[in-house]
């Protein structure tokens, strides 16, 4: 019996990945390869294909004899989802709806769905808890909110058990440094600052200055990846014990603005940052922090890197030793 992670090779699949091989368990990768990595995952069976693929998933589902999904496949960036809700609603949404058809029709009953605090939108009060009305601004956080009602409407028809984890902003590197954060484009606050103090980019545009926050500028709880990798390892295990569904919010309880996070990161490369200002993007909530007690009481889950200076020290030595990321040299000077 095996655990299917889709998504295996994005950024935060690949460390999942690594988790689940630590912990001995039998794990299979699927993933399209669109935006994710081969390299992240190398040594772990990975199938290349995509969600609304039904034949194939249900060919993988029965050649490795799956038991439980985690499921991060789908599109991420929030600006883009405002310009192409298509793509949004297309890839998150039905791209979910069919691996969810194919689990009932396999007989797969337990699903951890990689949600975001985007469905909270702007909030009426700090921190958020599960509990806040859920009213998302932008097309991405529909999207999430979509089939988290989706995943309780399955679970009243179909007996489905699953644990929704609304993710606050995710960041940092595997500790030793062998897998880390590439995307392409980047739009990642953390990644693309430490590109531009590497001198990979000109500069930094800081997007929004007149937030009503202290310093002008949005306020993000920031959660390493091993620790949220984390919380989807205790999730499974809870579910295998407890026949309940649960949602979760999963972030380290503190705010940091951007400000904070430029000098963060100039303090741990000890460079300086070249920073423009630049106007709000749309979409963008002033402040997202959250409560993460309930996942702490029900699950045992604490966060074991909660420093942000911690957070961005381990995604500087990720990008510091891979500078073109997995592609291992620079694809400007290639053919």
């Amino acid at each position: 019996m095996s655990i299917l992670v889709t998504g295996a090779a994005g950024y935060i699949g690949s460390h999942m990945i690594r988790l689940l091989s630590d912990a001995k368990e039998s794990v299979v990768g699927f993933d399209n390869l669109s935006k994710g990595h081969r390299e992240a995952v190398a040594g772990v069976t990975l199938i290349e294909g995509d969600l609304h693929d039904a034949a194939l998933l249900k060919l993988a589902f029965r050649e490795h004899e799956i038991e439980e999904v985690i499921h991060f496949a789908g599109s991420i960036i929030v600006p883009e989802s405002m310009e192409n809700p298509e793509k949004y609603y297309f890839n998150n949404v039905a791209g979910s709806l069919s691996l969810l058809r194919v689990m009932r029709e396999e007989g797969v009953g337990k699903v951890v769905f990689s949600s975001s605090a985007a469905v909270y939108g702007e909030p009426e009060s700090i921190p958020l808890t599960e509990d806040a009305k859920t009213l998302p601004v932008n097309v991405y956080g529909r999207s999430k909110l979509m089939i988290e009602h989706v995943l309780a409407d399955y679970s009243t028809a179909y007996g489905l058990q699953y644990i929704a984890l609304r993710y606050f902003n995710v960041a940092g590197a595997h500790p030793d440094g062998s897998i880390g954060e590439d995307h392409d484009p980047e739009t990642h606050i953390i990644p693309l600052i430490i590109k531009a103090l590497l001198g990979q980019r000109e500069g930094f545009t800081l997007f929004g200055t007149d937030y009503p926050t202290e310093d002008g500028t949005c306020i993000r709880d920031y959660i390493h990846v091993m620790d949220l990798c984390d919380a989807h390892l205790l999730a499974l295990k809870w579910m295998r014990g407890n026949k309940g569904s649960r949602i979760f919010n999963l972030g380290n309880g503190n705010g940091f603005s951007n400000r904070q996070i430029i000098e963060t990161a100039e303090r741990v490369a000890g460079r300086s940052l070249s920073v423009t200002e630049g106007p709000r993007r749309a979409g963008d909530p002033a402040v997202l922090i959250a409560s993460s007690d309930r996942i702490g009481t029900e699950l045992g889950w604490t966060p074991r890197y909660p420093s942000l200076e911690t957070i961005i020290e381990s995604a500087w030595h990720w990008h510091s030793a891979h500078l073109y990321g997995y592609a291992g040299s620079d694809p400007s000077q290639k053919g």
